[in-house]
């Protein structure tokens, strides 16, 4: 029997919360620097509680942007950076799940050695393989697209060795009672395979999200126009200023911005991401 010690989850809840503050204090403080002018930050002497700019910041940063550093608005940026993390999430996700179903339920020659063909992959990252990917990419003319920079990241090693081994923890019942019903291998996929695996889709899918979200490299590749960047190198480009001081609290404000859909979708899934990666029975 486990004793209830008024104290003794005290050092516990301390180590959180210090935990706490230290993750989230520099999350405040770009929040209160983006409400606050840009002299007051530049010459350190911004306080701690929020200032009377921020409604302005936020509606200049999001619609109009600046014309210094950023010449288009971080709404248009954030709109890149959705299609681009979903389309990468949903993307990755259909792609393994089918292989991964083919791999496991699908007897046809070399059906190990494509798998480990695949797996091999997870040695060859985006950055091993950037100039032939950027070659490609140029050849194929979906340079300054969402093509370009969806497909060629949709493939994943990992997501594909995580639904392989879901699948093999199917009971071999279900299958032998879809065949007896009259289920074919599509209908087996959809009716019993894809209502099974929801939650492991669920967790891939806030994982995946965020990679594609983060993608920071491959749309600095790909991206001449302004109106095809992503949030994350709209960020950089608000910081790196030579000629000009640097609006702090512009960028502060893109930081805010940034963060606000990851924390949403990890929010919002939150229940089946942590059923996904826990759960083990069927």
């Amino acid at each position: 029997m486990v004793e209830h010690r008024r104290f003794g989850n005290l050092l516990p809840h301390l180590v959180l919360l210090a935990g706490v503050a230290i993750v989230a204090f520099p999350v405040y403080l770009a929040i209160i620097a983006s409400t606050h002018d840009n002299t007051v930050i530049a010459n350190g002497q911004m306080p701690l509680y929020p200032g009377s700019r921020g409604l302005e910041t936020y509606w200049n940063t999001i619609v109009s942007g600046t014309g210094r550093t950023t010449r288009q608005a971080v709404g248009v940026m954030m709109f890149n950076s959705l299609i681009m993390a979903i389309g990468i999430a949903i993307g990755k996700i259909a792609i393994s799940i089918i292989s991964a179903y083919a791999i496991v339920f699908f007897a046809f020659p070399f059906r190990m050695t494509a798998f480990w063909t695949i797996f091999i992959t997870l040695m060859l990252p985006v950055e091993v393989r950037i100039f032939p990917t950027y070659k490609i990419t140029s050849d194929l003319h979906v340079l300054d697209s969402y093509s370009g920079l969806i497909l060629p990241l949709i493939a994943s090693a990992t997501a594909t060795l995580l639904f392989r081994q879901f699948f093999m923890t199917v009971p071999k019942e279900l299958v032998e009672a879809s065949k007896i019903d009259g289920a074919g291998p599509i209908r087996f996929f959809w009716d019993t395979l894809l209502p099974l695996s929801m939650t492991n889709i669920a967790a891939l899918f806030v994982i995946l999200f965020i990679y594609g979200w983060n993608q920071y490299l491959w749309p600095l590749l790909i991206t001449t126009r302004d109106d095809m960047q992503t949030i994350v190198i709209g960020i950089k480009k608000i910081i790196d200023v030579r000629d000009a001081l640097t609006e702090w609290q512009v960028a502060m404000a893109t930081a805010v911005l940034a963060m606000l859909p990851p924390v949403a979708v990890v929010v919002l899934m939150q229940r089946l991401f942590v059923k996904g990666l826990i759960e083990t029975e069927k």
